[in-house]
This record gives structure tokens, C-alpha cells and sequence, in this order.
């Protein structure tokens, strides 16, 4: 069974992203590493349940970078958090000083909104429940954002998905859990997660299979295609760039590899 299992982001500054990862989202320091070399420390965060977060900052000095650059053309898109009640967190956002959209029902696809982290990686925040199935709870006070979140998506632009899909579907393993077309903006967006994930129904179109898919306590791998793709920058940043290094996978049994995607995207597989 194959697992997303880390994210790796360039960071320019330890403490401004650790207080907002760790005090405004709620994730834990996991570990914190100096990679061969001496050059570079590794952050491992994470919440309860899904996915690592792997922060990398540079700690010479002339090599510190101001912000991550998003760019039309990236295959980088961004990371979703999943939380029970999207208002709430979004209150909680804004009384602490974090600019945050205001949330919306986002077509059929789900009650959301986003925010920048302080490099400038986008967020979503999105509800388990659509604004018109929500039923508020009572807010878990342990938790800055009012409810357990979890690292529910990592999102990449893809130039095929039928080269996307027959790489992470045949090759890694993933299994498809839901296709989510949305004409209005004209994309589809495609959700991968590991095998034994089994939506309510077989049909990956299913509008009850999006709650469900929000509510796992999984990462899944979301992929973002539009009806007429442009060239995709490769995702190798330059030493003069902060940018997203990649994404890593366990699997029971494997042989520690590294590997590339259609688009480039470096994957690590253990």
C-alpha cells in the first residue's frame, strides 16, 4: 500500500514559519535536522493525522531568500488543510492578523477559503461538510483553528492527465478516488489517495464522494488539469529561489528510490 507521506517547501526564515505552522494552524514540531553538508536544516511538522511537512532552510547566510514567487505556469499550486468548521478558523485567522479570503461554497466542490503562509505558499482551508450540510459543534479550545485539522491535499498542475494518472495510478500505485470537473473555470481536478481508500461510490464523478474525501484523515494527491494546458515550468527551483523541492511516498516493502513525474516533480519513495 502506497502513502503520500511528505511535502517538501523551501522556507527563508525558521521562527516566522514555525510560529505560524505550530501557533496559528495547530501542526507539531516534528524534528529538526541538519541535512549532509551543514548548509541546510530540516523542519518536520505535522498534525495528528496525514502527511509531514518538510520545511528546508539554507543557513548560510547569503544564501537566505526573501519569498516564494508563485508563477501562472508552476506545476506548485498548494497545500489544503481540512478542518470541521471553515468560519470558525477563519475568525480565528483574522483575530490573530493572518489576511484570509472570506469563505465561500466553491461550485460543487466544497466551503472553502484561502491564506498565504509567510513565504508566500497558498493555503486552502476546506470544510468537511458543504455550507448546506454544516452543523456547527462545539470548538475544540486545544486547537487554533477550533476543530483537529488535518494536511489534506497537496495540489499540482499537470500538462497530460492521462500521463499524470497512468504514472501515479499504474506506476505509484495510487488509487482514484474522485474526478471533479468544474466547466465554469475550465479545469477538472483529479484526487489520488492509497489503495484501501474506498469512496461511498464507484462512480468518481459522485458529488457524495467529495465530503467523504474531505473528512479523511489521509493526504491525498490532487491533480489540476485544465481544457487546454500551457507549458508547466519545471519544478527545480534554482539555489537563488525558494520553491517546492517535492513530494515523498511510503511504501511497505520498498526500495528506498527517487524518482520524476511526467511534469518533473521529484518524488521520494521508501
Amino acid at each position: 500500500m502506497t502513502r503520500l507521506a511528505e511535502i517538501h517547501l523551501d522556507i527563508s526564515e525558521a521562527k516566522p514559519s514555525l510560529n505560524f505552522y505550530v501557533d496559528r494552524l495547530g501542526m507539531r514540531l516534528m524534528a529538526v535536522e541538519q541535512l549532509p553538508g551543514g548548509e541546510d536544516t530540516l523542519y518536520t511538522l505535522s498534525f495528528k493525522t496525514g502527511a509531514c511537512l518538510k520545511l528546508r532552510r539554507r543557513d548560510k547566510k547569503e544564501q537566505r531568500l526573501q519569498g516564494y514567487q508563485p508563477r501562472a505556469e508552476d506545476v506548485y499550486w498548494k497545500i489544503g488543510i481540512t478542518v470541521l468548521d471553515v468560519d470558525l478558523a477563519w475568525k480565528r485567522l483574522k483575530a490573530s492578523g493572518i489576511q484570509v479570503s472570506d469563505p465561500q461554497q466553491f461550485f460543487d466542490i466544497g466551503y472553502l477559503c484561502h491564506l498565504d503562509d509567510p513565504d508566500g505558499y497558498c493555503i486552502e482551508l476546506l470544510q468537511h461538510k458543504f455550507k448546506s450540510n454544516f452543523k456547527p459543534r462545539l470548538p475544540e479550545e486545544s486547537e487554533p483553528l477550533g476543530s483537529r485539522p488535518n494536511l489534506g491535499q497537496v495540489s499540482l498542475d499537470v500538462s497530460s492527465i492521462e500521463n499524470s494518472l497512468a504514472f501515479y495510478r499504474d506506476q505509484i500505485g495510487l488509487n482514484l478516488l474522485s474526478h471533479q470537473p468544474v466547466p465554469d473555470r475550465s479545469f477538472s481536478l483529479w484526487f489520488l489517495g492509497q489503495e484501501d481508500l474506498q469512496p461511498p461510490s464507484d462512480a468518481v464523478e459522485a458529488i457524495e464522494n467529495r465530503e467523504w474525501l474531505w473528512a479523511l484523515p489521509e493526504t491525498t494527491l490532487e491533480l489540476r488539469a485544465f481544457d487546454n494546458p500551457q507549458p508547466l515550468r519545471r519544478p527545480h527551483p534554482p539555489l537563488s529561489e525558494l520553491g517546492f523541492r517535492g513530494i515523498g511516498f511510503s511504501r511497505a516493502g520498498a526500495v528506498p528510490n527517487r524518482l520524476q513525474d511526467p511534469d518533473g516533480v521529484e518524488l521520494w519513495l521508501s
